[in-house]
Parts: structure tokens; sequence; C-alpha cells
């Protein structure tokens, strides 16, 4: 719950970066007319609740009935070129979270929002909607670890690099995570003073094919952005046949004023194998999540499988503004592509895993 406490009242000062800021959480005011008819506050990454009426200000130590708000540390400016290092202490811009960063990718972002030139339009034999051609552009990804405080529910994280607010800490567990000490140590003398410990360079690199970010998609319909990251997972043999799983993250964001809610989904789902399957449900993962200005993204995670090594995948949602009148939010083709190498045994497939 923390960080739907930084989420709504934190980044004012966001703009203004002609000189460090003092990093505090801001309680919220539940008197003001967006939060006053409001009985519940929700988590929006791992959808935690907790009664309004219990929680009158939060700190950032997750004390609800304390009236001080409490330092965490100090703004540092975002890097607008260059990259953060092992070690960098953030907020997470959509989800308010506290993280540090382990280590980078880089992905291909194929943004479906810029519009190519007429003659890469082409039209697609499988079906795919509006079928035209988008060129990825390399997208820095960060692999992070995240405060369990914040978001019990999911340990690991893939932040783009805007999605990063920096910041400074004296503290020298300034996270907590089960992984910390044994991936980071405090040094003093570094910047930022946490620096990676061989074990999560030998991590990385043992599980480097199935944890390598390589390709994002991203698509905005009426003010609704839809972003997929796909993770191939592992083959298993089933009934004589080959099993591909793959696991995919996606966040829906509202980046307009008007509030909506997720009703039904509608995936078409080709093979490699020449058949086509077509999927239509109530929400996903059993959630029909709301999208308004308080709490404005949505993210979680699923899987599917083909019997081939290869296929993809897109759709669209359909939502319901306040009003009752419905309208569809295109999910953008991606692909699903298989590795020649099977998983691991204790592998973490993909991005917001738990390690338990």
């Amino acid at each position: 719950m923390a960080a739907c406490v930084l989420r709504q009242g934190l980044f004012f000062t966001f703009n203004k970066y002609s000189k460090k800021h003092t990093l505090r959480t801001i309680s919220l005011d539940f008197n003001s007319r967006h939060n006053a008819n409001r009985r519940r506050v929700q988590c929006l990454r791992c959808g935690l609740l907790s009664a309004v009426q219990q929680i009158r200000s939060m700190s950032s130590r997750n004390r609800p009935e304390s009236k001080v708000l409490e330092t965490v540390g100090v703004f540092e400016a975002p890097k607008q070129h260059g990259k953060y290092e092992t070690g960098q202490l953030f907020l997470h811009s959509v989800f308010g979270y506290r993280g540090i960063v382990l280590f980078l990718w880089h992905a291909r972002l194929y943004d479906r929002d810029v519009t190519p030139p007429p003659a890469e339009i082409k039209c697609d034999p499988s079906g795919a909607q509006e079928s035209k051609e988008v060129k990825g552009k390399t997208h820095t990804y960060y692999q992070v670890l995240i405060d369990t405080r914040d978001c019990p529910v999911y340990s690991l994280d893939y932040v783009s690099h805007e999605d990063i607010f920096p910041y400074n800490s004296t503290d020298q567990m300034p996270i907590q995570h089960e992984l910390f000490e044994r991936f980071l140590k405090f040094n003093p003398s570094t910047v930022p003073p946490f620096i990676p410990r061989d074990t999560v360079l030998a991590w990385q690199e043992k599980k480097h094919p199935w944890l390598e970010l390589s390709d994002v998609y991203r698509e905005t319909t009426e003010n609704i952005r839809v972003t997929v990251i796909p993770f191939y997972m592992d083959m298993r043999e089933a009934q004589n046949s080959n099993v591909y799983w793959w696991r995919y993250c996606i966040r829906l964001e509202n980046l307009g004023n008007e509030v909506v809610q997720l009703r039904e989904r509608h995936w078409r789902i080709f093979s490699l194998s020449g058949t086509l399957e077509r999927v239509r449900g109530r929400g996903v993962i059993g959630r029909e999540p709301v999208l308004s200005e308080e709490q404005s993204a949505f993210q979680y995670s699923s899987h599917v499988s083909l019997q081939a090594p290869s296929g993809h995948m897109w759709g669209s949602y359909r939502l319901e503004r306040t009003n009752g009148t419905f309208f569809d939010v295109r999910i953008p083709p991606f692909s699903l592509e298989s590795k020649k190498d099977d998983t691991p045994n204790n592998i973490l497939p993909g991005p917001f895993t738990s390690l338990a």
C-alpha cells in the first residue's frame, strides 16, 4: 500500500530538477472530491486492498496511524541520456514501488503509435489487425528487485528507462528483498553506493537465455495504451508431441481523464502449424480493473502454449465508460518465438514472478 500513497501524492516535484529534493511519501487527502466516495485503496500492481476508514495517512514504512511523513532518500535528476548503474535506487513512475537496478537489457520496442510510411503497410495472410509493418527501435529496460513492503506478491520486474525516478539513501538496507544482500553490498565510496556481488553476475550469466528481454510491443487506442512483453519459457513433451510455452506480461495505461473499466478480452492465437484459435472471456485473470486518473494503470501476466515452435498473438479488450457505452482497445500483435535449449530447473522465466 505504500506504493499507492507514493503514486497519488508524490510526483508533484518531478518536473523541477534544478536542485535535489528530499524524497518523502505524501499522505492521501481523503476529503478531496476524488477520494470522498472511495471506500478502498488498491495497490496498482498486486491488487492488495485496505480499508480507507482505517488509513488516514501513510508513511514509507507502512505505519498507517502515523501522522509524520518519513524521509526515505533524496531525489536525483532522471537521466535523459546514458544509463543507470547496478545499485541505483528508484521509484517506479507508474506503480510507485521502491526498487533497485540489477542490470540492463537492450530490447526492440515495436511502437504501433508511430505511423510508418504508406509503402510499409502490408497485408498479413494470418489476418492480424491493420497489418502495418512496425520497425523495432532499441530501448533500454532494467532488471530490478522490488521492495516487498510495497509489492509483496511480485519480486522481480522489468522497468523502462523513462519509468525510473532515481533517488539515493544513506540506509545500508534501503530495499527489503530476500536477494538484496545476496546480490548487492554496500560500498559508501561508490556512486551509487551498492555494488554487485559475484552472485548476481553468475545468476545473470546462467539465466541469461530466459531472463533476456528482447521484444516489447505497444499500441494506443482512445487514450488506452497497451504494452506487451512476451517471454519464452520451455518446451515439454505431451502425448507424443512437443508443447511450447510462453509467458507474456501486459500493462494497460489510461492516458486520458475518462474513467473506464475492462470488461472483456478477445484473443486470436496463430500457430506456425497453421491453426488459428480464438479466445473470448470476461476480464483478465479473474478481474475487471478500473482505470482512472487516480489509478491509471494495471499490469498482469499470463501464459500461452502452442504445438509449434513459433506463432503470434493479437486481439482486443472491451472497455466500458461510466455512461454505459463500450469501446474496443487493440492489443498489438506480438511474436512468439522459441529457443533451442530447454529451460533448466528452478528458472525464473519472464517478469513479475515470485521466488517462492
